[in-house]
């Protein structure tokens, strides 16, 4: 599937960079087209791969390249009037030559979680290409205010596109790791998953040709819908044989026995219950999901169709629904076999509940604070006139 990716703010610049040296490492060219958008000039120094004609500075005039600060309220305000300066950097991506747009911004600071549902209202309005959005939930210690702005931000962001696949920082965390280096780790996860959901479809030159294609049809189809989703992912190492490709599975000239054939699929099996009932990007219970797909990455002497229609049968009682699509991507010289699964449609999941219930006491208590305000005023005002009437 080929993306026009658009970094918006300081986690998502460092994400889309992060995707496109991927791209380069491994040759997926998923990554049709890259720009960042950022309101801190800093912040966009930092980025090293996409190149400097794509990177966009906003709100020049209201925070002279200084960053909103955690406003996220400023970050769209900013984002609505320099969106001509956007749409400048994206006339260059050649449109007709993506599948789909994807947002990426961190939900919890000020740019990004402010400007990205604004940018992707406007790519929506003129574009016919679906527009995604992933977005990343802050970690429940990284302070109040960044809750508060992806509560406000993820109701907005998944109105504005046609599905949100979400990461969530807080179940990604490890004890006692530096922020930084927890960052970098998690953009690794974010780009090793996503990475290899989007190529699966993107056949290169000398590649073997996959025994059921995941093109990006498939990946459509299982977001079209809206919502949410969320993303499994489990891989174990092989050691990589001589294979024959697609022709020589198909007429059955295989070098395994069929030990070997029965290893292979119950490996298969396994790979989809740890992808679906492990880590997700987001936490969640699977049952309820509206679509899915299964894609199976590695070495085609290790993918089967048996073991993929397996895998496939099982997210279906898992999830109860009748829309699971599956294939397999052959990789060669990656040194293992890796299951992805996409969770598209997903409800039950307790951490949006949080950010609800986390909205909903802001707004009380910001009704509150104003009501509070206008009460302290009312009485300066009030004691300033009784002072004055004493005098007199």
């Amino acid at each position: 599937m080929k993306l026009a990716m658009i970094g918006f703010g300081q986690a998502g610049g460092k994400i889309v960079d992060k995707f496109v040296e991927y791209d380069r490492r491994t040759g997926s060219e998923i990554v049709r087209a890259a720009v960042a958008v950022n309101s801190a000039k800093a912040d966009l120094m930092g980025i090293t791969n996409i190149p400097k004609d794509q990177r966009v500075l906003i709100g020049q005039s209201r925070v002279k390249g200084h960053g909103v600060g955690a406003d996220n309220e400023l970050g769209a305000e900013v984002a609505e009037e320099d969106i001509d300066e956007i749409q400048g950097a994206i006339d260059g991506i050649p449109v007709h030559e993506v599948d789909a747009f994807l947002v990426v911004a961190g939900l919890g600071g000020g740019t990004g979680s402010g400007g990205a549902p604004v940018l992707a209202k406007h790519l929506q309005r003129i574009y016919t290409e679906p527009v995604y959005g992933l977005g990343v939930l802050p970690g429940s210690d990284e302070g109040g205010i960044y809750t508060l702005n992806a509560a406000r931000s993820f109701q907005t962001f998944v109105r504005e596109v046609d599905n949100l696949l979400v990461f969530d920082n807080d179940a990604w965390r490890k004890t006692g790791e530096s922020v930084q280096g927890g960052y970098d780790e998690i953009n690794e996860e974010i780009v090793k998953r996503f990475g290899i959901l989007f190529g699966a479809g993107e056949v290169q030159a000398g590649q073997e040709v996959a025994e059921s294609i995941v093109d990006s049809s498939e990946i459509i189809n299982t977001l079209s819908g809206g919502g949410v989703s969320t993303v499994g992912y489990a891989e174990e190492e092989v050691e990589e044989r001589n294979s024959g490709g697609l022709l020589s599975r198909l007429r059955g000239d295989n070098t395994t026995d069929d030990l070997d054939t029965a290893h292979t699929t119950n490996r298969i099996t396994s790979l989809v219950r740890k992808a679906a009932l492990g880590r997700l990007t987001l936490p969640c219970e699977i049952d309820g999901a509206e679509r899915a797909l299964l894609v199976m990455a590695g070495p085609s002497e290790y993918l089967n169709r048996k073991g993929i229609e397996r895998g496939r049968k099982w997210i279906e009682e898992q999830t109860g629904s009748m829309e699971v699509r599956g294939g397999d991507y052959p990789l060669k010289g990656r040194g293992f076999v890796a299951s992805v699964i996409l969770l598209s449609g997903v409800t039950n999941v307790p951490r949006i509940k949080e950010l609800q219930q986390v909205a909903i006491e802001a707004q009380d208590n910001l009704e509150e604070i104003r009501a509070e305000s206008t009460e302290n005023l009312d009485s300066l005002v009030n004691d300033g006139e009784d002072e004055l009437e004493s005098l007199f």
